[in-house]
């Protein structure tokens, strides 16, 4: 069985706006949710800034905000997204049988209270050294229970089967950057076998806090251009000098082609091709001729049954970093060719930052509305070419083309490589 699977229903909760729509148009119009870090003191870290979501209301989205008082920001921002979703679909009330509606996200871990978590260490100090015993006692008397099981990576995927009764495959990946990108592939296999009518996939992550910023500092990934936030952010710009941390979710309703078409949906598109590589190269670094992310975008074209040539646009991972910009631009003409050369590139990633786990679902979500829209958003705060990365990247404004067929690229530390390709529906 090998079942077309297209997508119905799109909602996003992220720094340039807290649905699709809102989204779309903050990106063509080249709009930045880069700012100073709000969510802690950030200024003795040595980035202070992050692309945070703003605005965002939970309590209007759930019937019992206390309910989820417990949770962190990545289920929060799990609920909003997958609730647009799933009322843009229009999909409960065709699902007779709850068991072929399943879950799948790659949505990353929770986070407990740091100033709590700091304060009990404050207190478990004994001769100037953390006293395990001392710390256990505390803990078990201040530390919430459903906070610290909240903080499972699995629990946005279980709040949203609950929220939804979707009794069918539950998933969570958390392979870094690549995670929501891989859980919408996987998702659509699932469908494609026939274990599944209809799945809710995408991604959730907040790492804006203390232990974030700190861990991706260490590894110098973070740009630390503190004079310019907005301008921080410059995807395959000579002057790059690391990504901007960001937030939020992006979800995507999921259905096999034939259920879709029986209740009359409407498709923003179609799921033709999927590519999963790994570099296994090194933790933290990609592979310098770029083989992992050659082999994820050959094997998509592949699966897609696609020349080259066909694609009329690639939403680039595009981190902002120099190893990452360089080597994919490498993977882009070794996987596509001479077709290379005219295939406009771009990274949303300029405005909104990354969002780790969920960034390969909003991104997904903005290929699907290039092609609703035949726009190409840009990459901004492009000015200075670098002779490394020499492709066609949108630079700064956003461009009308017709977008029939689009490939989104999604690389993760650890090596995890995501190709998604999505095409304009034709029956």
């Amino acid at each position: 069985m090998d079942r077309r699977v297209v997508v119905t229903g799109i909602g996003c909760i992220t720094p340039v706006g807290n649905d699709a729509q809102s989204m779309w148009d903050s990106i063509t119009e080249g709009k930045s949710g880069i700012d100073f870090i709000t969510h802690f003191d950030a200024s003795h870290f040595p980035t202070k800034f992050a692309a945070e979501v703003r605005n965002f209301d939970f309590d209007a989205c759930v019937k019992d905000p206390t309910k989820y008082k417990h949770t962190g920001r990545n289920v929060k921002f799990a609920i909003g997204a997958a609730k647009q979703a799933v009322e843009d679909a229009g999909v409960l009330g065709s699902l007779s049988d709850p068991g072929r509606f399943g879950v799948y996200l790659g949505a990353g871990e929770g986070q407990q209270d740091f100033q709590i978590f700091m304060n009990l260490v404050a207190k478990a100090q004994r001769d100037g050294e953390l006293d395990l015993e001392l710390f256990t006692k505390a803990g078990l008397e201040k530390l919430n229970p459903q906070a610290e099981l909240e903080q499972e990576p699995n629990m946005p995927s279980g709040h949203l089967a609950n929220i939804f009764n979707a009794q069918g495959p539950n998933l969570n990946c958390l392979t870094a950057c690549a995670a929501s990108s891989q859980a919408i592939g996987e998702a659509t296999q699932i469908i494609k076998r026939g274990d599944a009518d209809v799945m809710l996939s995408g991604g959730a992550h907040s790492m804006i806090h203390p232990f974030g910023v700190t861990g991706f500092n260490l590894l110098t990934a973070l740009s630390t251009n503190n004079d310019d936030p907005q301008g921080a952010s410059r995807p395959f710009d000579k002057n790059r000098d690391g990504f901007v941390l960001g937030e939020g979710a992006g979800m995507v309703i999921l259905e096999d082609l034939e259920h879709a078409k029986a209740r009359g949906a409407h498709i923003y598109g179609e799921i033709i091709g999927y590519g999963s590589s790994a570099d296994a190269y090194r933790i933290t670094d990609i592979h310098p001729e770029g083989r992992g992310g050659t082999a994820c975008m050959k094997m998509a074209v592949e699966s897609a049954k696609l020349n080259p040539d066909q694609i009329d646009y690639i939403n680039a991972h595009g981190t902002s970093t120099a190893v990452n910009d360089k080597v994919e631009t490498r993977g882009i003409r070794q996987s596509l060719g001479a077709a290379a050369d005219n295939i406009p590139v771009s990274s949303i990633k300029s405005m909104m930052g990354h969002l780790i786990a969920a960034a390969g679902s909003v991104e997904a979500i903005a290929c699907l509305l290039a092609i609703k829209y035949n726009v190409i958003p840009p990459t901004t705060n492009y000015e200075t070419p670098d002779p490394n990365c020499d492709l066609d990247y949108v630079p700064n404004v956003a461009r009308e083309k017709e977008v029939n067929i689009a490939l989104s690229n999604s690389f993760g530390f650890g090596g995890q490589n995501i190709s998604l390709i999505f095409s304009k529906y034709e029956s």
